[in-house]
């Protein structure tokens, strides 16, 4: 046995606890987290079955910790796990899965099968079995400030181009305000908009905020990934700069598995609670607008739909606040059929959007989400996360849909914001 199968499988059985004990007793197999599974919908093919995925941590499982599966590995009749195994999985585990969440949601013993789907990928990322796109992420992350390396000279020139599109000042690494944004890359990279969306809400409700050039960048490929080394790192980094400037909160982006990483995961992956609350930008304007100081004014009339990230709503538990939201600024606002807790997938989540070993398999999984959108035929489509905002418009492009315009939720409230007195 080789020294990265061997740690991989160490991994795999650092994460076998109680819960996937009882997971893997508990299945039934009766298959309908296959039907709730983008990937099977749309191919057919059963190893693209959920359950299926977790097939190598199961067979360590009952290899190792049950009574009949320790008595044949005496007798020599288990069947051990080998590269070849791991290597075969790795697609499975990374291609064809965005870790969307939807298979647990339709598990009748309860099985958290996302979980299980994250604790398989820290084996294999241990044992050397990842995408080298997602991989190659990582490493540019821990070396730099972002998965594109270095962002920081471009986060200045986002804040000075938002700066001077709003006339607001916009301070870096400010002490004592109420929050700190932090932001993805695709945010940082695709413009200034976001920031000056921010600026201009912050400004009107009265709100004090910054961004911290030492802890700036939302993403985290390590959850991504399965590496907690690297997830942990990322996450404290943000815990840091936060914690150094003595803020109240800090302000999670339209990013869905940065929302998880620094909000759901993140206490646990560095051990302790934070000293600050961790809010979505969406919870944070709904919040705003309950307090009444997120007023807008005029309305879209353009036939608009809106796509739940799998992360933000679904995993992290906001679906009424973008709703709220929409209502102040459309007239015209439609729901696709299982909008909400059960939408479907972008297809782009969980590393897949990143993996262009994925493309094509991606590309197929999406046509589920076709179907969704031409159901209602939109004009428009908003979102609350950057990834899924730009898979949609790649998707949708490469099918000759982009006469549907894809917008974000918190630059759509801010372009109709009431700036009177």
């Amino acid at each position: 046995m080789t020294a990265t199968l061997e740690r991989g499988l160490n991994a795999l059985r650092e994460q076998i606890d109680a819960p996937v004990a009882s997971f893997f007793t508990s299945c039934v197999s009766c298959g309908l987290c296959a039907e709730a599974c983008l990937f099977y919908k749309e191919t057919g093919d059963p190893q693209y079955t959920p359950i299926h995925k977790l097939e190598l941590m199961q067979r360590l499982w009952s290899n190792e910790y049950t009574l009949l599966g320790r008595a044949k590995s005496m007798l020599g009749l288990g069947k051990k796990i080998t590269d070849e195994d791991l290597t075969e999985w790795e697609t499975l585990v990374y291609d064809s899965c965005t870790m969307c969440g939807r298979c647990t949601m339709v598990c009748p013993v309860g099985n958290d099968i996302t979980m299980m789907i994250r604790k398989m990928r820290e084996g294999m990322s241990a044992s050397g079995h990842g995408p080298v796109d997602l991989v190659g992420a990582a490493e540019r992350h821990t070396d730099g400030t972002s998965p594109m390396g270095d962002l920081t000279k471009a986060l200045h020139a986002r804040v000075k181009q938002a700066s001077a599109e709003t006339g607001l000042e916009i301070e870096l690494d400010k002490p004592g305000v109420d929050y700190m944004l932090i932001l993805s890359s695709h945010e940082i990279a695709s413009g200034e908009e976001m920031i000056a969306a921010v600026a201009r809400i912050m400004h009107k409700a009265g709100v004090t905020w910054t961004i911290s050039t030492e802890g700036f960048e939302a993403t985290n490929v390590g959850i991504q990934l399965g590496n907690r080394d690297v997830a942990r790192n990322l996450v404290s980094r943000v815990v840091d700069a936060a914690e150094k400037l003595g803020v109240k909160g800090v302000i999670s982006p339209e990013c869905g598995h940065a929302f998880q990483a620094i909000r759901w995961e993140g206490p646990n992956l560095i051990g302790r609670e934070y000293p600050f609350e961790v809010v979505h930008i969406i919870e944070l304007l709904d919040k705003l607008r309950a307090e009444g100081k997120l007023k807008t004014k005029g309305k879209d009339h353009d036939r608009i739909t809106f796509h739940d990230p799998c992360q933000i709503n679904r995993r992290g538990g906001i679906n009424k606040e973008p709703r709220n939201l929409l209502n102040m600024v459309s007239d015209n606002f439609i729901e696709t059929e299982d909008a909400g807790t059960m939408n479907w997938c972008c297809s782009g989540g969980g590393g897949v959007g990143a993996n262009t070993r994925a493309n094509d398999l991606q590309a197929k999984a999406f046509n589920i989400k076709k179907r969704q959108i031409e159901a209602v035929a939109p004009e428009k489509i908003v979102t609350m996360c950057a990834f899924c905002h730009t898979t949609l418009e790649n998707q949708l492009e490469a099918r000759n849909m982009d006469d549907i315009e894809v917008l974000g939720l918190t630059e759509m409230m801010a372009e109709y914001l009431d700036d009177e007195d």
